[in-house]
């Protein structure tokens, strides 16, 4: 590592021994900053205790849970170890120097010191003028004056010291997927993991973690939150299984640690923060939309306990993403939108497709697999579909600058790891279907979502990417053209439609595929319906193959009117290659005039139904090492190799209900209007007018003239 930041040899060995300089070497000394290697040495993380699959083994799944792996009352935890090589970081990335980029091994506490010690101590001055004007290694008066500077720098340990112990690093990554009908999937996933504990309120310094959502998170008590924007519908038997599917909508649902006492209150808060922060309508969340399911959203991360009464979650189908909402999601990048992967997010271009959806996650996690500590992680995920078929051609090419109309030139100066994966995965028995350019330094393969996957990996920080051109454009093109036909359709996927005639009742049918040839799996299903729908629980039917289907566990909450939703929650068992057909029937309700929005006649929305399945695979999972593993596969981990968890989401509805005629209040306006003005005008005209007699005028002037000159010449006067 280059010692020219530092003045002189002299004070880089005051400085690194923390002790006054007595004497100088000849021999030109490197300064080390603490131990290991330049980058830092590997270490443990990322410990996840997926809730979920507890939830589905208190629902009969037939699973069970490692006892005596996970320390007390931690509840059942899978830990998973990823990457967390961290480069340490000499400049602050709000306030940078000019100069080249420097690494040094080990803590983060030493290159902080060096840049205060640059900044704060004209000693250091001082020394290199005294050593740069010696000769023969001798120091001079260096010495002395390093004594002199020696308890500046022990206050400004004292004052760094316990801030920068704590370690952060930042994970970005770009999945690029091509799918079956010629579209292009392109998944940004930044992760930020910060070895603090918010709960306590104790922090005060924030580096790569956003402060706006760390204070949020230590004032209002969350344990996990979990925000999603989206543009569209993932149509997943057509496009497959996605890396994290979200409504269409707003969907938040957030868990809140046990010392919260009044659990609604800070969910109002939270979301009316969260509006401000996103820029979205989530300060419309109310009691008329937020449910707290009992056996659904579990927590992703590392729980004490799984008491239902400490969740919330909302979903406001009819939320539009925009820039709007891109922008503040881009802020709270710890490199923004200025270098790495998150210049390719340009908004022109995000939204003029088939897809959008941007998500934040929270959580806490075992900060090594003892699971002693516990870290924070931050997930901001971004998912585009973009239509890049070109007609005519019979092709499916595409560029990184046919998407994104840019290329990547760098990797963010933050991240201790930037990477591209590219998805080269035969679609068929054929292979080498795809080609990929500038050819990929390596190629790792993965059995992700019961599939068998091989990526074509760009590191962004590996010095040999742009040695032969200044940036990164990845293209991808077909050999020959893919037949469609041949396919392979998802294990489980779901539809959900509204039928009936007439403005009174109607019915939700939802049908829930299972392709798989020869394994039989439960699903639990979660149905939202808005309060208006006033649903006959009788009415209810499961039908599958032609027979009855009772579910084994269902927990059901009528709505109230105008303070609570339905909530319907059902643990189905979906028999193998089957289709099940779940149908209930419900009624309009006549709401209030002033409760119609502005344009009742469109409709209203009723929100997705959710669906969570711990899928079985069909191809033998194997115990991977996660480190190298990306990102996209840790947040759903596998609870064991012989399936893999799966929440989808179906299709909004959109509802009629009973409209009154509102041109029919113009009408009777315009008519009263019309009667006052005419009828009550005239007799009030002849009640309140007196009349007076004119008596006729002698007449002006010019009369009296006109008469005078026709007197003279004999003509009658008038």
């Amino acid at each position: 590592m280059s010692t020219k930041s530092l003045p002189s040899a002299c004070a880089r060995q005051s400085l690194a021994a923390n002790r006054p300089s007595s004497g100088c070497p000849k021999a030109s000394p490197v300064f080390k900053v603490g131990g290991g290697s330049p980058r830092g040495g590997p270490h443990k993380m990322d410990a996840l205790a997926p809730g979920w699959s507890a939830g589905l083994r208190l629902l009969s799944l037939g699973r069970h849970s490692q006892a005596g792996a996970f320390p007390p009352g931690s509840g059942p935890a899978h830990f998973i170890r990823s990457s967390a090589r961290q480069p340490v970081r000499e400049e602050n990335p709000r306030r940078r120097r000019p100069g080249p980029h420097r690494e040094g091994g080990g803590g983060e506490a030493a290159p902080v010191l060096r840049r205060r010690v640059s900044i704060a101590t004209p000693e250091a001055a001082a020394i290199g003028r005294a050593t740069g004007s010696g000769s023969g290694g001798r120091c001079g008066s260096g010495g002395m004056l390093a004594a002199a500077g020696l308890p500046l720098l022990l206050l400004l340990l004292a004052a760094a010291g316990p801030g920068r112990a704590e370690r952060d690093a930042l994970r970005e990554e770009l999945l690029l997927s091509p799918l079956p009908d010629g579209d292009v999937a392109a998944t940004f996933q930044f992760r930020t993991r910060w070895d603090a504990d918010l709960q306590r309120g104790g922090v005060s310094h924030y580096r790569l973690f956003p402060k706006a959502l760390g204070r949020l998170v230590a004032a209002l008590g969350v344990r996990e939150l979990h925000l999603a924007l989206t543009q569209g519908f993932w149509r997943t038997r057509v496009w497959g299984q996605p890396p994290l599917q979200a409504p269409a909508g707003a969907e938040l649902w957030v868990w809140f640690q046990p010392t919260v006492t009044d659990v609604d209150k800070a969910w109002k808060e939270l979301s009316n923060i969260l509006s401000g922060i996103f820029c979205a309508s989530l300060n419309f969340i109310d009691s008329t939309n937020t449910v707290t399911p009992t056996a659904s959203f579990k927590p992703l991360g590392l729980a004490n306990g799984t008491d239902h009464h400490l969740l919330r979650y909302a979903v406001l189908p009819r939320e539009v993403v925009c820039t709007e909402n891109l922008t503040p999601w881009k802020k709270l990048l710890p490199c923004g939108s200025k270098a790495g992967l998150a210049v390719l997010l340009k908004a022109e271009r995000l939204f003029h497709s088939s897809y959008h959806s941007q998500a934040v996650h929270i959580r806490p996690i075992c900060r090594d697999a003892s699971c002693l500590a516990v870290s924070w992680e931050l997930r901001q995920t971004l998912t585009v579909v973009f239509d890049t078929f070109s007609s005519g051609q019979g092709k499916k090419d595409w560029s990184l600058f046919k998407m994104f109309s840019r290329t990547l030139t760098d990797a963010c100066p933050l991240a201790s790891q930037s990477k591209v994966y590219v998805d080269i995965s035969p679609k068929n028995k054929e292979k080498e279907l795809l080609e990929v350019t500038p050819p990929p330094a390596t190629v790792h393969e993965a059995i992700v979502q019961g599939d068998k996957r091989t990526y074509a990996i760009y590191d962004l920080l590996s010095p040999s990417l742009f040695n032969t051109s200044r940036s990164l454009n990845v293209q991808l093109k077909w050999k020959r053209p893919q037949d469609s036909s041949d396919l392979p359709t998802p294990i489980l996927h779901a539809q959900r439609y509204v039928s009936g005639y007439g403005l009174q009742t109607g019915e939700i049918s939802t049908l829930i595929y299972n392709t798989h040839p020869y394994r039989a799996f439960p699903v639990i299903l979660l149905e939202t319906v808005p309060w208006y729908l006033r649903l006959y629980v009788h009415t209810l039917t499961i039908i599958t193959k032609g027979k009855e289907n009772k579910p084994s566990y269902i927990h059901y909450q009528p709505a109230q009117d105008r303070r609570r939703p339905h909530l319907l929650e059902m643990l189905i068992q979906l028999p193998a290659n089957s289709v099940t057909k779940i149908t209930i029937q419900f009624e309009r309700a006549l709401l209030k005039w002033t409760e119609y929005t502005p344009d009742p006649n469109h409709g209203f929305y009723v929100s997705s139904s959710v669906l969570s399945a711990l899928v079985p695979s069909v191809i033998a999972m194997k115990d991977v090492d996660v480190e190298q593993s990306p990102l996209f596969t840790s947040l759903f981990p596998s609870s064991d190799g012989s399936s893999y968890f799966v929440r989808l989401y179906t299709e909004p509805l959109l509802v009629n209900l009973p409209t009154p005629d509102f041109s029919m209040p113009y009408n009777v306006i315009c008519l009263t209007c019309t009667v006052v003005a005419v009828c009550y005008g005239s007799f009030y005209n002849l009640l309140t007018r007196t009349f007076h007699v004119e008596e006729p005028s002698r007449g002006g002037l010019a009369k009296r003239l006109a008469n005078i000159i026709r007197k003279f010449r004999g003509v009658p006067p008038l």
